[in-house]
């Protein structure tokens, strides 16, 4: 017995022991102070979902970037940045919408759940017309978009197709170049009355005018298939530049196949990725993308992607807006279990007031019993047959009590005065205002009452200042100190350089006897400005382009200077060149401007963290560092 309440007294202390540490103070700057559950909690928070594995932290790693952090948003704080109204202003408008969820009651049962899982395992193909509809409208604006949306609906029925219509009446901007198209969805991608409509409409069925917050739908269900899960690839990409020509899309189709043909004859994917790829950010991992499913990826990328049946397999170069990819399978998983998916399902339906049974008076009820409210129903009868605006000789008369203050008749008739209020009986609108009351209570101890509520909200307030003080004394300051900018750029010229260049013209002449009298122009040593003052006097007879082009930037260069493809349209009899191939040589500032403010950003930012690490003296914990595993 003796060694068992030993065992007790041991187990409690350890117990004890680990909430004090949780409790206990890991870092103090000036009066700020951070425990260790609070920066555990952040740190785990921010080494998740990580796109880059290499930028996983160890604790100490991220407690100098979390000190940086904070530091910054001290200064803010001592600038009084925290009390301009435009911050006040934002950060409560982040808090109501942040409130939402916990000034409702939500009620889900079990059924509900599983209903939601059956539906994640199931995938919809569906096209929608939207005819668009402010939630707040009213009912003769209500009634004329129904009416309009039973009549298409009617058409369709009819006959009329589906995505022809869409393009036609869709209030949806992409509907004019999808059809209305939405692709495969699962559970909770889309809003609750759209999800619910398109999962009980049968496969090549329209369904009933559906309304939700955006308007009404149509919607026409193509296919319902088994959800595929999520996969794991690589790909090595051609990507498209912004306004790419023909020629230069034949250009990288020709680069693509290349390396798809190497890897057909057993080149390394890795290395391939590697040399050729231009998505830096996967490149950086082997190609390797996060996980995703097929609902979640351009159809493009993802229809040959989960079509790849072996892990290991690539796909023949496929294209989608941004390019051309090899795509290689790297891994898959199918939906998680019931067990394992149950407690993010019942997290994510709290979260919807829309996808469960609400209950206004249910949550009322159970704050009235949290607060112990009392009406006194005596004064409450005073009221009775009173209209709005009538002459009350007792204004501090008490009416009810919620956790342990009195409210009385002033109190409503400010009510009355906020919301606008000016006809009808004092009693129609006595349950309004206890509402009100009630719910601004529950409200102001939301950071109390929810710790996760209390850090969210801590992480927009500093997130606000840090992006405020950063744009004022970093972002802002950098691009417009002009002489700051030059002087650092003089002293880190060389930073970024063209690669070989050829420096001259592309002539385009009308016809070759023009070709023929250019050259000799040329040959004689006149510039281009004097080539085409003799030879456009009667019109434009000759097209004249100077610039300095690095390989793989224009079809014309690429194929007299590095024998590149002949160029689509292309005709050599009145197209030369003139000019000379150039060595590397490094960017003026006007040409790598964005990237040269970018590093002086960083340097300016290095300098005011030394002067803020200086201004505030920083203390951690550092045995209490030490037992905070990595994440």
């Amino acid at each position: 017995m003796n060694r068992i309440i030993l065992l007790i007294v041991v187990l409690l202390n350890s117990i004890l022991n680990v909430s004090a540490q949780e409790n206990e103070t890991l870092l103090s700057i000036r009066k700020t102070k951070v425990d260790r559950a609070e920066f555990e909690r952040i740190y785990k928070k921010n080494n998740q979902n990580l796109f880059n594995e290499s930028d996983r932290k160890s604790p100490k790693e991220y407690l100098e970037l979390f000190i940086n952090f904070k530091l910054k948003v001290i200064e803010a704080e001592s600038l009084k940045m925290d009390r301009d109204t435009v911050f006040i202003n934002e950060l409560a408008g982040y808090r109501k919408e942040l409130a939402v969820p916990y000034l409702t009651n939500i009620k889900f049962n079990e059924e509900m759940v599983h209903e939601v899982y059956d539906r994640m395992l199931k995938e919809v193909n569906a096209s929608h017309i939207l005819f668009k509809l402010d939630k707040s409208a009213g009912i003769e604006e209500e009634q004329a978009v129904l009416e309009k949306t039973i009549k298409i609906r009617e058409e369709l029925l009819a006959g009329k197709d589906f995505n022809e219509a869409a393009k036609e009446y869709s209030d949806d901007p992409s509907a004019k170049s999808n059809g209305g198209s939405l692709g495969y969805f699962t559970a909770f991608q889309m809003v609750f009355p759209f999800e619910e409509a398109a999962f009980n409409t049968a496969v090549n069925e329209i369904s009933e005018p559906i309304r939700s917050s955006f308007g009404y739908h149509l919607i026409k269900v193509h296919d319902i298939r088994k959800n595929r899960g999520e996969i794991k690839v690589a790909h090595i990409m051609k990507m498209f530049p912004q306004g790419i020509t023909a020629p230069g899309k034949a250009k990288l189709k020709t680069e693509i196949d290349s390396i798809y043909s190497a890897l057909e004859n057993g080149a390394d994917f890795t290395e391939m990725v590697k040399q050729f790829s231009d998505d830096k950010r996967s490149s950086e991992q082997d190609g390797e993308m996060p996980w995703f499913s097929s609902s979640r990826m351009v159809p493009e990328f993802a229809g040959p992607a989960f079509n790849i049946k072996n892990k290991g397999d690539f796909t023949k170069p496929v294209e989608t807006q941004f390019g051309y990819h090899i795509i290689k399978k790297l891994d898959e998983r199918q939906v998680a279990s019931f067990e394992d998916s149950k407690a993010e399902i019942e997290n994510k339906i709290k979260k919807d007031p829309a996808r469960s049974t609400y209950s206004k008076q249910a949550f009322i009820d159970n704050l009235k019993s949290e607060y112990n409210f009392v009406e006194n129903v005596k004064n409450i009868e005073i009221l009775k047959n009173k209209n709005i605006g009538d002459d009350l000789e007792n204004k501090h008369l008490k009416l009810f009590i919620i956790d342990n203050k009195n409210f009385n008749i002033a109190d409503f008739n400010s009510f009355l005065q906020n919301e606008k209020i000016q006809t009808g009986t004092y009693a129609g609108n006595f349950n309004k205002w206890v509402d009100y009351e009630i719910t601004k209570l529950e409200d102001s101890k939301l950071e109390d009452k929810y710790p996760d509520f209390r850090y969210l909200m801590q992480e927009y307030h500093d997130g606000i200042l840090l992006f405020n003080i950063s744009e004022d004394k970093i972002w802002n300051f950098a691009s417009q100190d002009s002489a700051g900018l030059k002087k650092f750029y003089d002293k880190n010229k060389g930073e970024y350089l063209w690669e070989e260049r050829f420096k001259g013209s592309i002539v385009i002449c009308k016809d070759t006897l023009l070709r023929e009298t250019a050259e000799k122009y040329y040959a004689a040593g006149m510039s281009s400005d004097e080539v085409i003052d003799q030879l456009n006097k009667e019109g434009e007879m000759v097209v004249i382009n100077e610039n300095a082009w690095e390989k793989g930037s224009h079809p014309i260069v690429d194929y007299f200077v590095w024998n590149g493809p002949e160029p689509e349209h292309f005709n050599g009899k009145v197209t030369f060149i003139r000019g000379d191939k150039i060595p590397p040589e490094a960017k003026n500032l006007n040409e790598a401007r964005g990237l040269y403010i970018s590093d002086y950003q960083n340097y300016l930012e290095k300098i005011w963290l030394k002067k803020l690490r200086r201004k505030y003296r920083v203390k951690v914990n550092k045995k209490l560092l030490n037992l905070i595993p990595d994440a």
